[in-house]
């Protein structure tokens, strides 16, 4: 049996407290928001956002693009639902666990369905990126698509958008930064609005060993054996921070939000800070 059938298998056997787990995560933030504002074509003022590839020049707003170096567009609010296209890295790195309590895999799946579950019952249109494209009307039908995706993982593939649709990439965005850097254009181009969420285990973020060890890649790359961790422990935080700061800022060029979290931190802070990434107040910009 191949990798990507066995984790599909996987996935499948557990969907159901998945899927349980996922609508009590959802209903737990649920109960602290209230409603999405939306961004469309009424008279309220939503937000000033920065101009984007494909955006029509004369949308910029001149006296708020004057006050700093870059072009700003003036947004208004909509009260009709919007398409709402995500996606989780499935790859091999998402299968690793150490010092966490469940898989990256897991905890990227758990947060995903929990959003749709939040999304769909604000009345939005929930689609997968990497399967058939449609909109789907239910939490079960997300989750049966969730375990049909045959994705490699790294970046999500190239898929066709509706213009503005809001993008949420979950995934440990641990490959190139260039490489992270053209899907996120690609993504941003149409133009979207989105959020990249990184989910790391703890001893990736911590690297909390001592002394002797032999670490094996997950790809099946050859081993490393470091005599005392410790040693490197400083260098290894500046790699992550480095690949952090990168991540920010290809973010922050394509307009789009930027968080991580962790597998020992709880389900619902990450889950409420991706549904907040999703409906700022008027003011915050």
């Amino acid at each position: 049996m191949s990798h990507s059938a066995r984790h599909a298998e996987a996935l499948g056997a557990r969907l159901p407290p998945l899927l349980v787990t996922a609508e009590r995560v959802a209903a737990t933030v649920a109960q602290g928001v209230h409603g999405r504002r939306r961004v469309g074509q009424g008279d309220s003022f939503w937000q000033y956002r920065p101009f984007l590839p494909g955006d029509a020049v004369n949308r910029i707003d001149w006296r708020q693009s004057a006050r700093s170096d870059r072009a700003f567009v003036r947004e208004t609010e909509w009260e009709a639902a919007q398409t709402v296209a995500l996606w989780r890295d499935g790859g091999e790195t998402m299968r690793w666990k150490k010092a966490g309590p469940v898989e990256k895999a897991e905890r990227a799946e758990l947060l995903l369905l929990a959003l749709a579950a939040l999304l769909l019952r604000g009345g939005e249109r929930v689609r997968l990126i990497g399967t058939e494209g449609r909109p789907v009307s239910g939490l079960d039908r997300l989750a049966s698509l969730l375990g049909q995706m045959n994705d490699p993982g790294g970046v999500p593939p190239e898929a066709p958008l509706p213009r503005h649709a809001q993008v949420v990439l979950i995934g440990d965005f641990l490959a190139p930064l260039e490489t992270i850097q053209a899907a996120v254009g690609r993504l941003a181009a149409i133009p979207t609005r989105g959020h990249l969420l990184q989910v790391l285990d703890p001893a990736e973020a911590l690297l909390p060993y001592e002394g002797r060890v032999r670490f094996e890649g997950v790809r099946r790359e050859a081993a490393t054996l470091i005599s005392r961790v410790e040693s490197v422990r400083d260098a290894y935080a500046a790699r992550l921070a480095a690949q952090q700061d990168g991540l920010q800022a290809i973010c922050r060029a394509a307009g789009w939000g930027f968080s991580v979290h962790r597998t020992d931190h709880p389900a619902e802070a990450a889950l409420l800070g991706l549904y907040m990434a999703l409906a700022p107040q008027v003011g915050r910009r």
